[in-house]
């Protein structure tokens, strides 16, 4: 075969992988709607389709197999397009439905998982050399409070809080609350609506999970559980004048479509303060909802989370 036969033959080639490539960012990107929800079902396909999407969206970014995303320092030292950012903060987001949905009842997958996706938030966060700079300057904190990259915060915040979730002691060791805490503020700070009003839910989350105990917050800075506070965020995305009379009005009337929002409320306010009845008046409306098409996977997920929590809840009445 001659020269020129072994040219066409190359040139083809490339080409082919550049479409195939490119084929297959668009095949994962197609699983995220126009306001960022993962369009995937609750079920073993629903799984099957997010876990493909990493894997494209990884070759999208020329992640080799051997990469070990769990290490922060191997991830931030590895060389990616920073017009590729975008596809980072995807990563994380669907690394962080995969854990929160799919591998929940795996402890150890859990925390491995969100362990990638907060990597691969702070990934995102330092694809931004502003962001760099200003971090090598001044710190990770004042970093934030300047950046504009809603999404990459977002996906950055959440999966580090499920870390500290899944083990609080070591959250308190690392002092993971107050770094959580201005990542949270900065989301609410851009845009409090995004997904699904998420910077009110991850706020009352975080006041309502903090430690309670007298020495845990003399190495955070003092943060200590607060339920009230918790409450003040968590009125804003549940229609509750029972409990939210004296806090800030509802900020949209169409917040109950999305079903996490009523089961936060119950699990990290109702149940702690133990209000059983409004407990499984909540829960029990979740279940009685229509999951509708615009949330198919977190309605289907949260229904699963309403049962079981009413199970808890009625054994208290």
């Amino acid at each position: 075969m001659n020269k020129k036969m072994w040219l066409i033959i190359l040139l083809v080639s490339v080409g082919w992988v550049a479409v195939s490539g490119q084929a297959g960012v668009e095949q994962a990107l197609a699983l995220f709607s126009a306001d960022s929800n993962i369009m995937v079902e609750y079920s073993e396909e629903g799984q099957a389709q997010l876990e493909e999407a990493i894997v494209l969206l990884k070759e999208a970014l020329g992640i080799p197999a051997r990469l070990d995303e769990t290490n922060k320092e191997t991830l931030m030292a590895f060389p990616i397009n920073p017009e590729k950012k975008d596809l980072a903060t995807k990563l994380s987001q669907a690394y962080y439905t995969l854990a929160d949905v799919f591998f929940r009842r795996e402890p150890n997958r859990v925390m491995e998982t969100h362990i990638k996706g907060r990597n691969w938030g702070f990934k995102s966060l330092r694809m931004n050399p502003a962001f760099v700079v200003l971090e090598q300057q001044e710190g990770f904190l004042v970093a934030v409070r300047a950046e504009t990259d809603l999404a990459a915060l977002y996906w950055t915040k959440v999966n580090w809080m499920r870390i500290a979730e899944l083990d609080m002691m070591a959250a308190v060791r690392g002092r993971i609350p107050p770094q959580a805490k201005v990542l949270a503020e900065r989301t609410l700070e851009l845009d409090a609506s995004f997904m699904n009003y998420g910077p009110y839910r991850t706020l009352g989350a975080f006041w309502s999970g903090l430690p309670s105990d007298p020495i845990s917050p003399l190495f955070i800075g003092g943060l200590r559980q607060d339920f009230d506070r918790a409450l003040s965020y968590l009125c804003r995305v549940v229609d509750e004048p029972e409990f939210c009379v004296a806090h800030a009005e509802l900020v949209n009337p169409t917040v109950d479509e999305y079903f996490e929002n009523r089961v936060f409320f119950v699990k990290f306010y109702l149940i702690p303060l133990e209000h059983w009845a409004a407990a499984v008046r909540i829960l029990e409306s979740v279940l009685e909802d229509p999951i509708g098409e615009t949330y198919i996977l977190y309605n289907a997920f949260y229904q699963e989370i309403a049962r079981e929590l009413l199970k808890e809840v009625r054994a208290n009445l």
